[in-house]
């Protein structure tokens, strides 16, 4: 006969040894899902990222976590962002991503603000294997370096430049000025325009780049107001954006088609402007709350949970990107291998349309045009997907 004491302690073993077993198991399917990212919230980088990117990443993860966490291939877990300021600098954006993805070992990774650093970060992320769903990343190159694990969101330089110039051409415009920003962004866009604009019968009067964090560029736009072209085009940042057409303003330069970006897309813009002030500039953008019910419904979150509008461009791509991952982790888990080749290969539903990627490119959205309208970017161009027909001619500044 087993002594009552020692039949207890013999069970409580038995149950300490099936806890040990299960215990890893368990723990691994409800430890929160870690997430790392750096993100600039100081710096010259930061009006585009907490418009853009940070706004989204923060509103999914409360969306994610409010819905008992994100679905792992059935079992949901709790999203842990793990997040730092980069300070708009390359190098800290690289060494912070190096230790994400090296020695911390974070289930997944998102992608920081810009085309500058997600270049200096692709090749890491390939090298670490984090399938990497850049929003606001615009270059060719990144295209170019066909790496499997990097995906661009973003319309690229030659269909959004192919889309302007089709809407100029079809409108009846003979002369074209641009300014562009000298650095990946501008340079590939003005590049990419050059291109687009042979053989549209639309001649370029001048063409002038200008050095990152620009304070003036009245002389730059007094020598183009002299030549009276029909449009003008900046390849532009937030700042640069907002200068030109305050100075444009100022010194009475009002092309027929005035188009600049980045930021044009931004709230900031007709804030700043104010929306009579802004009416009828044209830019980079590919969506609104027209665009479909589900980009009615983001809208409507993102006002409510981070007390602002997302812009009219990036901010879109940024949910559509983070709406791909979710699917992605409820299908495969969080074998990274998997997610990739499920973005790889699949035709993505999302707010802004059907998403296909071509090895790192987006070949599902067109390259499209939007314009301020009544206090809302439309897009404009081209006309499949507009949410409003085209002012073909910019009424004077207020």
């Amino acid at each position: 006969m087993v002594h009552p004491t020692r039949r207890l302690v013999i069970k409580s073993a038995a149950a300490t040894v099936g806890a040990m077993s299960v215990a890893p198991h368990l723990l691994a399917q409800t430890a929160p899902v870690r997430i790392g990212y750096s993100m600039s919230r100081t710096g010259p980088w930061t009006g585009g990222a907490q418009v853009s990117q940070e706004p989204n990443y923060l509103l999914w993860a409360e969306q994610q976590n409010a819905a008992g966490g994100l679905d792992v291939k059935g079992t949901r877990r709790k999203i842990e962002l793990i997040s730092s300021d980069d300070r708009s600098d390359m190098e800290t954006v690289v060494r912070t991503y190096e230790k994400l993805m090296g020695s911390d070992k974070v289930d997944l990774v998102l992608p920081p603000w810009g085309s500058n650093a997600n270049f200096g970060v692709a090749p890491l992320a390939n090298r670490f294997g984090y399938p990497f769903l850049a929003p606001t990343a615009l270059s060719r190159r990144l295209a170019e370096m066909k790496l499997p694990y990097f995906f661009l969101l973003l319309q690229q330089p030659k269909p959004m430049c192919d889309a302007l110039v089709d809407m100029l051409k079809a409108n009846g415009a003979k002369s074209l000025a641009v300014v562009y920003v000298d650095d990946l962004f501008g340079l590939e866009n003005y590049a990419a325009l050059k291109v687009a604009l042979q053989g549209s019968g639309i001649s370029l009067v001048q063409d002038t780049s200008y050095p990152g964090g620009v304070k003036d560029l009245g002389p730059t736009l007094r020598s183009i107001k002299d030549k009276n072209p029909d449009a003008f085009v900046g390849f532009t940042y937030p700042p640069d954006t907002i200068l030109a057409s305050r100075q444009s303003k100022e010194i009475g330069f009002n092309p027929k088609f005035f188009y600049a970006s980045v930021g044009t897309a931004f709230p900031l813009y007709k804030n700043v402007m104010t929306p009579a002030g802004a009416e009828g500039v044209l830019g980079m953008g590919s969506w609104n709350g027209k665009t479909s019910p589900a980009a009615k419904a983001y809208f409507d979150a993102h006002v409510a949970s981070q007390k602002k509008e997302p812009d009219r461009w990036a901010s879109g791509a940024c949910w559509a990107g983070l709406e791909i991952l979710t699917a992605a982790v409820k299908a495969q888990g969080l074998d990274r291998k998997a997610i990739r080749d499920y973005v790889a290969n699949t035709t993505h539903k999302t707010i802004i349309g059907d998403i296909k990627f071509s090895g790192s490119e987006n070949v599902g959205t067109p390259g499209t045009v939007g314009q301020w309208q009544n206090g809302e970017f439309e897009v404009v161009w081209p006309q499949k997907v507009a949410t409003a027909k085209l002012n073909p001619a910019k009424p004077a500044w207020k």
